[in-house]
């Protein structure tokens, strides 16, 4: 201890000067706007670029499941091209005018980092602003839906997952019209809940559940997961169903944000509907 005190006053001069030297910096940056940007600027690239190192280490820690993933995936792809299709209608004094436009575009990026034990959780991508990501674009994996674009800088963009408590999916289950939002309690990242259908359904285990495409987030029919049992709300009414999630948040590598072209027309439309409600 005295060795440690005799230090401490031979080099009091050079603690104090770094003291107050690392004091001045903290206050010249939180009280000016333009450095104070550029330090948090600069500090999501460098702390962006140590989750793509870290990332290197472990990412292969899942690989065999990744690579799973992606042939289930390119089989589906490979399924739906015009080659795997046979035309079997026939059209008789009927001319047919078709044109095809393309509506939902998709990006690849890799997750860098990511949590899952959280009450909410949320994913860090490897494609940002200048790779056409926006805030508020949908995000899915081979096998189902991973959430919603929340922050986005030139280079990286952050997810809020699925497992978060505000994430709110709208779901509908295969073979009815009945759809309600997708919620997680916080508990089992495996495990949702799918709220407010009614609950004169018959539902039976492994019913899939899927994207409704009601929103300008996700097309239709995405995977969201498959039903592990439905209960009876208080009031008697709806159902919560506990739905297994498609998506395997711990090994989860790759992902794609989903663009859909039209969004921002669909979403100018609705908005009016509002504005001249008001009116």
């Amino acid at each position: 201890m005295n060795n440690l005190w005799r230090f401490i006053s031979k080099y009091n001069a050079l603690f104090l000067f770094i003291i107050f030297f690392v004091t001045s910096i903290i206050l010249f940056i939180r009280n000016n706007d333009f450095q104070r940007v550029s330090t948090l600027n600069t500090s999501n690239q460098v702390v962006g670029v140590f989750y793509s190192k870290v990332n290197n280490v472990i990412k292969y820690i899942h690989l065999d499941t990744v690579n799973k993933e992606l042939v289930a995936e390119n089989m589906l792809l490979r399924n739906q091209l015009k080659a795997s299709h046979f035309n079997d209608s026939v059209v008789v004094n009927t001319v047919t005018d078709t044109i095809n436009r393309v509506q939902y575009q998709y990006i690849a990026a890799e997750v860098i980092n990511k949590s899952v034990n959280s009450r909410n959780n949320y994913i860090t991508i490897n494609r940002g602003s200048k790779h056409g990501i926006q805030k508020g674009m949908g995000v899915i994996c081979p096998t189902g839906v991973v959430g919603i674009v929340w922050n986005v800088s030139p280079d990286f963009a952050t997810i809020q997952s699925v497992l978060h408590q505000d994430t709110k999916i709208t779901s509908s289950i295969e073979g009815t019209p009945y759809f309600g939002p997708l919620i997680w309690d916080g508990e089992n990242s495996q495990i949702a809940t799918l709220t407010d259908i009614p609950n004169q359904i018959n539902l039976k285990k492994g019913t899939k559940i899927s994207t409704s495409g009601l929103s300008v987030t996700f097309p239709k029919g995405i995977a969201v997961g498959t039903v592990l049992k439905a209960g009876v709300k208080g009031g008697g009414s709806f159902l919560n169903i506990s739905v297994k999630l498609a998506t395997n948040f711990y090994a989860l590598q790759y992902v794609y944000v989903v663009k859909n072209i039209f969004a921002t027309e669909q979403q100018d439309l609705e908005n009016l509907n509002k504005t001249q409600g008001n009116e």
